[in-house]
């Protein structure tokens, strides 16, 4: 999953704005949660997009950006709804215990594996160069897995070893800013011979939980290192409902856009930001330290 980004603020209220750069508060906080909400879900990773969007509109706080992440994930429970509720209230049926359980195992070994590395004293990289080595590659990985699908069988079930799949790919998002929690869940499920709609649909379904707790987990650090210090709410209001209704828009949309077309469009565009990325960083353009 594409983790929280932590910021270098000392309260709540307060922003690191790049040099000779400025812009109304409330502008900017909705303006870092649309970039949330439009890049959560789709292959190209949110935590990437933030930190580069933050070099250059200035930072938020830790608060603001624990929240706009669960607030995007919002979104999928009315898309999602009815699936849900058939799910819920018809345990009965053995088709909707195997999804739960394999939901479940997916999620777990995502947490057991997020605590694991934070206990190994791993943390999510910062720097611009991580950031564009990971969307670049991807965009290649994206254009290779979608060649070699081109013309082979797929299956919409889910067995255990894509369920496995998708939680150590969880996985490679937490260390690897750039990733993208949703590319990397959906492109390996379908190396693997899964279709793109079945996989991109248990991608979505395994974020609710995933994103949910990971967004907890790091509010409830949050709380307790920043405990009595002041909170902007308009801020983190704003920023949460555009998350919120951005990330609805564009699941919406790729719900619908996954049905007959392929990641390739996706692919191109992290290929271009990547190497964009690399000639800032060959330039000397560096993201801002968090401390």
């Amino acid at each position: 999953m594409d983790g929280c980004i932590p910021g270098c603020f000392p309260e709540h209220g307060a922003r690191n704005f790049p040099p000779s750069f400025f812009m109304p508060d409330w502008l900017n906080a909705i303006l870092l949660g649309l970039i949330e909400g439009l890049t959560e879900f789709i292959p190209v990773s949110s935590t990437g997009h933030l930190l580069i969007a933050e070099h250059w509109l200035g930072q938020q706080s830790e608060f603001f950006n624990v929240i706009i992440q669960p607030a995007a994930a919002l979104a999928l429970i009315p898309l999602f709804w009815n699936k849900l509720t058939r799910i819920a209230f018809g345990l009965d049926d053995p088709a909707n215990r195997d999804l739960v359980a394999k939901l479940g195992v997916a999620f777990l070994i995502t947490a057991a594996g997020g605590m694991i590395m934070k206990k190994m004293g791993l943390t999510l990289p910062k720097e611009l160069a991580p950031i564009a080595w990971a969307t670049l590659i991807g965009g290649i990985v994206i254009f290779a897995i979608e060649s070699w699908n081109r013309g082979r069988p797929s299956t919409t079930r889910i067995s255990w070893t894509l369920a496995i799949v998708f939680g150590l790919a969880q996985l490679v998002a937490i260390a690897f800013p750039g990733a993208s929690r949703s590319g990397t869940t959906i492109m390996l499920a379908m190396a693997l011979g899964m279709a793109r709609p079945a996989a991109t649909e248990f991608s979505f379904l395994l974020g609710i939980p995933t994103l949910f707790a990971a967004g907890a987990k790091e509010l409830m650090d949050v709380l307790k290192e920043h405990h009595g210090e002041p909170v902007n709410w308009i801020n983190v209001g704003l920023g949460a409902l555009a998350s919120l209704i951005a990330a609805f828009v564009v699941v919406r949309w790729l719900i619908r856009f996954v049905q007959g077309h392929s990641f390739n469009g996706f692919a191109v565009y992290r290929v271009l930001l990547g190497v964009a990325l690399l000639v800032f960083v060959a330039r000397g353009v560096t993201v801002p330290a968090v401390h």
